[in-house]
C-alpha cells in the first residue's frame, strides 16, 4: 500500500530545494548568454526552465498526495497537470543527452565544434526537444478523453486505473517512451562522457581541475538517469509486459522530481557563471545571518 506521507513529504523538499536552486540557475545563465552566448547555453537554460515549469506544477502533486492520491480538481487540471509533468520530465532526459553531445564535439572535436557552438543551433536543438517531448505527451489528452467520459469522477484518481481500451492505446506508448526517451538518451550520454573522460585523460596538458570537472558532470548527468528516470521508466516496461502498473509506480514518479535537485550539480559543473553566481549567493546569505541582531 502506498504511503501517501511519503511522497507528500518527498514533493515538498523537492520544491524547497529545487525552487531558489533554479532560480538561481536561471539568473547565471541569462547573464552568461548576454554575456557570451552559446548553445551550450541555451540548452541548459532550457533544462532549468524546464524544472521551473515542472516545480510550478508540483503544488499540484502535493495537493493530491495528501488526499490519498484522490483527485477532487478538474478534469482539465489534471491532464494539463499530468501533460506539464511527463513533458518536462522527458525535456530535461532529452536536453541532457544534447548537453553531452556538445560536451563530446566540444572535446573530442574542438576545431570543427567552433562553428557549431552558435546560439541558433542551441535554439534549434531546444525548439525541436520541447516539440519532440511534447507531442509524445499529448496521450495524456488522448487517453484521458477516449472513453467519452470524464475519467476523474469515473474513478476519483488522476490519470491513473485505466480500462482496459485505454490500456490498449497506452501501454505500447509507454514502451516506446522507454525505448526511445529513455533508454537513447542514457546511452548516448554514456557513450559521450565516457569518451570525454578517456580524451581528457590522455591529454597531459589538460589542468587536474577540467578533467575534475567533467568527472562531476558526466557522474551528475548519469545520476539523473538511473536515480530519477530509471524508476520511473522500469514501471513503463514492467506495465507492458504485465498489463498492470506496478505498486510501487508512485514511488519512481516521486524519485523523478529529484531531478530538479539533481540538475543544479550539472550546472555547477557546466558552467563558471552558475559556479559564481551560487558562491556569491551563499556568502550573501551568510553574512546576512550572521549580522542578523540577535533577541
Amino acid at each position: 500500500m502506498t504511503n501517501y506521507w511519503v511522497l507528500l513529504s518527498g514533493y515538498i523538499i523537492t520544491f524547497l530545494i529545487g525552487l531558489p536552486a533554479n532560480i538561481l540557475a536561471v539568473y547565471a545563465f541569462v547573464l552568461k548568454l548576454s554575456n557570451n552566448p552559446t548553445s551550450s547555453g541555451v540548452l541548459l537554460l532550457n533544462l532549468t526552465v524546464s524544472d521551473l515549469l515542472f516545480l510550478l506544477f508540483l503544488p499540484l502533486k502535493m495537493h493530491e498526495a495528501a488526499l490519498g492520491l484522490q483527485w477532487n480538481l478538474s478534469q482539465v487540471l489534471c491532464s494539463i497537470m499530468s501533460f506539464v509533468f511527463f513533458t518536462t520530465i522527458y525535456t530535461s532526459s532529452l536536453v541532457l543527452m544534447a548537453v553531452s553531445v556538445d560536451r563530446y564535439l566540444a572535446v573530442g572535436f574542438p576545431i570543427a565544434y567552433m562553428k557549431f557552438r552558435k546560439v541558433v543551433y542551441g535554439v534549434i536543438g531546444a525548439v525541436f526537444i520541447w516539440t519532440f517531448s511534447a507531442a509524445h505527451c499529448t496521450i495524456v489528452f488522448i487517453v484521458v478523453h477516449m472513453s467519452g467520459q470524464n475519467h476523474t469522477q469515473a474513478n476519483g484518481t488522476c490519470y491513473d486505473d485505466f480500462s482496459d481500451d485505454q490500456k490498449r492505446v497506452l501501454l505500447p506508448v509507454r514502451l516506446e517512451f522507454f525505448v526511445v526517451i529513455f533508454f537513447i538518451p542514457l546511452c548516448v550520454c554514456l557513450f559521450c562522457y565516457l569518451n570525454c573522460i578517456w580524451i581528457l585523460y590522455h591529454r597531459p596538458l589538460i589542468s587536474k581541475e577540467k578533467k575534475q570537472r567533467a568527472i562531476g558532470m558526466a557522474l551528475g548527468t548519469l545520476s539523473v538517469f538511473l536515480v530519477c528516470f530509471l524508476p520511473y521508466n522500469l514501471s513503463h516496461l514492467i506495465g507492458y509486459s504485465t498489463n498492470v502498473s506496478p505498486s510501487w509506480r508512485p514511488y519512481a514518479l516521486l524519485l523523478s522530481t529529484f531531478n530538479t535537485c539533481l540538475d543544479p550539480i550539472i550546472f555547477y559543473f557546466s558552467s563558471s557563471m552558475y559556479r559564481k553566481t551560487t558562491k556569491f549567493s551563499l556568502k550573501s546569505v551568510f553574512s546576512f545571518w550572521c549580522q542578523k541582531p540577535r533577541t
